[in-house]
Parts: C-alpha cells; structure tokens; sequence
C-alpha cells in the first residue's frame, strides 16, 4: 500500500502513512481517547488494553487548566511543558494524535499542540477504529519514555474567550460555526451538562461535526470539505470561530478549516459550556 496524497504531517496522515513512518526514532504517537459520559467507555482502561505500538495516552481532561470550573479548558504552556515532557514528547519529534472513535478528540490535541506553537503534529485519519479494522500492529505494553526538552510559544489568536466571542457576534465581523448536532444547535434537544439552557450563539452557523467526515470516520477532501462548509451558509472569506459544547469537536472543524487552507481560524476554549450558563449572554434558538 502506498501513502496517501493527502498525508500533511501538519494536519491528517493516513493509517498507512504512520505504518510507514511508526518505527522513525522522531515520531510520537498519542491517543487522545475522550468519551462523554453516555457513551459508557474507560477511554484509559480501553488504551492499557491495546494501543498503537509506543503510543502514550493524553489525557485530555487532566492536562488542562484546572483552575478554571469549566471542562478541560487548554492548559497553561507550563503544565503542557511537563506532561508532556514526562511523556518523553519534545522539541523535534513529529507526533501523531489518534483516538478511538475515528476523528472526535484527537482534533482537540492537534489544536492544544498548534495553540503551544508546535506544527509537526498529525491527526490519525480513521483513527484506531480503521486501524485495527485493517488488521494493524497493537500492544498493551507501557512505551519506554525518555526525556526530551520542549519549548513552546502560546499562538493566542488560534483561542477566543466569551468577551472576544460575544463581540464578534454582536458585530458579525467573523462567522462562528457550532460543531454540535442540529438538534442541539435549535435547542430542541437538552444539553449533555447540567444546568445549562438550550440554543445556540446568536449570528453562529451550524455544521455538525460529523458532516465534514466519511461513514469510516475519515475526514473528507478538502474540496468536498469546502462545499460542505459553504453548503451550511458559511462565508469563508471571513475569519472563522469555532465552538461546540466544550471545546471538544469544535477543533474537528478547525482542523477541517486548516485542511481547506482557511488559516483564519480560531477556536472557542469555553463554547456552549460556558455560553449556556450565563444567564446575560443571550440565547437563539431555532434555524
């Protein structure tokens, strides 16, 4: 088999892309498993079963910033530093994110990494699922981890937080795309996390998350991704924010923006999370 034309080891790289490249002394490769609590899976428990060879596990709610109340909000340039040099991940190494629903959560890592200033770093396209759909290499052994010294520069036009988000929906100077399901987005469907209302940003677009992916959890090309973005009514020759219900598939559009060659992007840290539960941020509901 022979690696995709797609492969970009800055945002997608094929399953036969890192079989080529899994041995290289200079990759590292993450699982970034994230479930919500519905969906009934130990995202840990699953990677100590079997992971792709060497990979670490990047547990997305415990490197964040914990001082904030509000769900795995990005994490301080110094807590990134030393999780991840504690997981032998540094300067120079090319890494690759995978996770096990196909493309979900390992976009959010992509995005924590390049929000660090760090651009060698890949989503797996698939995921673990079409890797061992196709009959690939796991383990359950722990990697052997060595120190590697890392440097970051914080890219602080890739964040928003809710005053900047508020603002640019008040001004229409950016279009902000709502990651979540349609139903969700109309307020028709409760949200997963207690205590928040129902709805969306007001001004914002929907496309849910899944409609930039194949049925095998691949992301689609980028110009059937530019016909879907432009399918739901989005202006790409403006800046874009991204937000979802906590940060988490917002970044499978950022990544599906970048794909496209829309730089302009940035992703909404606190998203429905936070908008939902402020009573003085208003709330649309409906189309």
């Amino acid at each position: 088999m022979t690696p995709s034309p797609q492969d970009d080891p800055r945002t997608l790289v094929s399953t036969d892309w890192l079989a080529k490249h899994l041995r290289d002394p200079d990759l590292r490769v993450l699982d970034a498993s994230w479930y919500l609590p519905a969906q009934n899976r130990d995202a840990k428990a699953e990677y100590v079963a079997a992971h792709i060879p060497g990979a670490r596990f990047f547990d997305i709610d415990e490197i964040s910033d914990q001082r904030s109340s509000l769900p795995h909000m990005a994490p301080p340039p110094e807590k990134f530093i030393s999780r991840l040099r504690a997981m032998g991940v540094g300067d120079g190494h090319q890494v690759v994110v995978y996770d096990g629903a196909g493309i979900f959560s390992a976009a959010r890592v992509w995005w924590t990494f390049r929000l660090m200033g760090k651009l060698d770093v890949a989503v797996l396209d698939g995921g673990f699922a079409k890797w061992q759909a196709e009959g690939r290499e796991v383990e359950d052994m722990p990697p052997v981890i060595r120190d590697r010294h890392m440097t970051v520069s914080r890219q602080n036009h890739l964040v928003k937080d809710v005053t900047q988000v508020a603002h640019a929906a008040k001004l229409g100077e950016a279009e902000i795309i709502d990651a979540r399901s349609a139903a969700r987005f109309r307020g028709e469907a409760p949200e997963p996390r207690a205590g928040l209302r129902s709805g969306h940003i007001p001004g914002s677009k929907n496309l849910p998350f899944a409609d930039v992916l194949n049925a095998d959890g691949t992301m689609k090309p980028p110009a059937e991704l530019k016909r879907v973005f432009e399918a739901a009514g989005i202006d790409l020759r403006k800046p874009v924010i991204t937000t979802c219900g906590s940060g988490v598939t917002a970044a499978v559009l950022s990544l599906a923006l970048e794909r496209m060659g829309h730089r302009n992007h940035a992703l909404y840290d606190g998203s429905w999370a936070e908008w939902g539960m402020y009573d003085d941020l208003r709330v649309a509901t409906g189309p």
